[in-house]
């Protein structure tokens, strides 16, 4: 908060400029008549001394508030955030007739509360007020309060004042992930855009223990050597199964562009995923690192613990992409050159075929050494083109041109894709809505799969 410097702006109020029209008119007819003339010009010269003194009232009695905000310095998108505006005069027992309060609140913040009413009734006899109001943000990124404004009337409505103080509050607002932080369950149907869980008990790939045969264990999980050695009371054969666990300590690298290929609508989408599935990774124990390219070029190197979440909200909570170019192939071959381990690289694009002969020459160096997932974007407005729901209305030489150019392209996209997964790479292609739930159901299979 910092209240070293105000500002003052004088302002004709409303009675003023109703009086000055009226006079106006009022000098046109006392052009044309003498006797209007005489009331024109007496008219002028009484109201002259009342708006000097209405003037003189609120300059003297203007500057007797101050104001101090409370407010969190980190919030979250899309979640009501309380903030608290304490008003106090400065001693003096006189405040103006009118008093009305705005917050000069970030833009990309909304609310209902301004402007909002004082009444110099109260300011009088506590000497301080409490002003709260809930704003509601709508974009993540950092933020910034630029001051607290009062706008004080005069007595005889003929002025305003604007005074302006510098109280400045900063803050950030971040994604909105406080169901993932509830500890939602990893289950459900990914169709539906819900998220499966893996089952914990012998399923995994890392060995733990040996332990007895339980009703429903897999026969695959049977040691027979194990069980050769062992008998009950009865002379039978006790069956002994291997326990396992899900493998640790592995290596999660998400790269995300922010050029021009994901729009803000699917880059947020495409952030929020990453967000999110790099908590579920940290939990399960993996090393987690996070790239940006195209409008962004970012590094943050691989780190495990639940404090390495801390950092990447950090540094990716005001990512944005922008209509600039920008190359899948550079930001693999940058990543190559940073990795020293095998690690599971989650490369989130818009793939197309003129990536196909760029990613090429690279792709097979990833396939020696990491696991490469490729997730883009379905194309709606290209998916709508290829399978109208009537075709039966698709009537002109153009429309049916649209039609089938929109279904070549889908068809090449897919023709590219298979191409990509039978040389090994994996390939995910959703849409906006469900990549969140798609991502970490895919990076739960490729865990429960041993692949890495």
């Amino acid at each position: 908060m910092n209240e070293t410097t105000s500002r003052y702006l004088l302002i004709p109020g409303r009675t003023l400029f109703i009086i000055s029209l009226l006079y106006l008119f009022l000098g046109c007819i006392a052009f044309f008549f003498e006797t209007v003339f005489l009331i024109w010009i007496l008219a002028g010269v009484g109201l002259i001394p009342f708006i000097i003194i209405d003037l003189s009232l609120l300059l003297l009695l203007g500057d007797r508030l101050q104001a101090e905000r409370e407010s969190p310095s980190s919030i979250t998108q899309g979640e009501n955030v309380k903030v608290k505006l304490f008003i106090r005069r400065s001693g003096q027992p006189l405040l103006p007739s009118s008093i009305r309060l705005y917050d000069l609140y970030p833009n990309t913040m909304k609310t209902n509360a301004f402007p909002a009413i004082l009444e110099s009734k109260k300011l009088i006899n506590n000497g301080s007020l409490v002003f709260e109001y809930n704003l509601l943000p709508g974009e993540r990124g950092p933020w910034t309060f630029s001051g607290t404004e009062f706008l004080l009337g005069s007595l005889l409505r003929f002025w305003q004042l604007r005074v302006t103080h510098n109280v400045i509050s900063r803050g950030r607002t971040y994604p909105n992930f406080r169901l993932m932080a509830q500890g939602t369950e990893l289950k459900g149907k990914p169709e539906k855009g819900e998220i499966r869980q893996i089952r914990k008990r012998g399923e995994g790939m890392e060995f733990e223990s040996l332990r007895d045969y339980q009703e429903g264990d897999s026969i695959r999980l049977i040691d027979w050597r194990a069980s050769s050695r062992n008998y009950r009371l009865d002379g039978k054969l006790k069956l002994i199964v291997r326990n396992y666990q899900e493998e640790q300590d592995q290596q999660i690298l998400f790269i995300i562009d922010s050029g021009y290929r994901l729009p803000d609508h699917h880059f947020d989408s495409a952030l929020e995923a990453m967000l999110m599935l790099s908590y579920i990774a940290l939990k399960h124990g993996d090393a987690v690192a996070a790239a940006s390219f195209g409008a962004h070029d970012l590094w943050i190197p691989p780190r495990k613990g639940m404090r390495a979440y801390t950092g990447l909200m950090n540094n990716l909570y005001d990512l944005h992409s922008a209509p600039v170019p920008s190359s899948p192939f550079l930001a693999l071959e940058n990543a190559l050159s940073r990795l020293h381990r095998r690690s599971f690289i989650i490369l989130i694009s818009n793939f197309r075929e003129e990536d196909d002969k760029s990613l090429s020459w690279i792709l097979p160096r990833i396939e020696k050494r990491h696991l490469l997932l490729l997730v883009s974007f379905r194309e709606n407005e290209a998916e709508t083109l290829a399978f109208p729901e009537n075709s039966s209305k698709i009537k002109t030489d153009e429309e049916v041109m649209e039609t089938a150019s929109a279904f070549a392209y889908l068809a090449n996209r897919r023709r590219l894709y298979r191409k990509w997964e039978h040389s090994g790479l994996i390939v995910l292609e959703t849409s906006p809505r469900y990549i969140s739930t798609a991502l970490i159901n895919k990076y739960l299979s490729v865990k429960k799969s041993g692949k890495l």
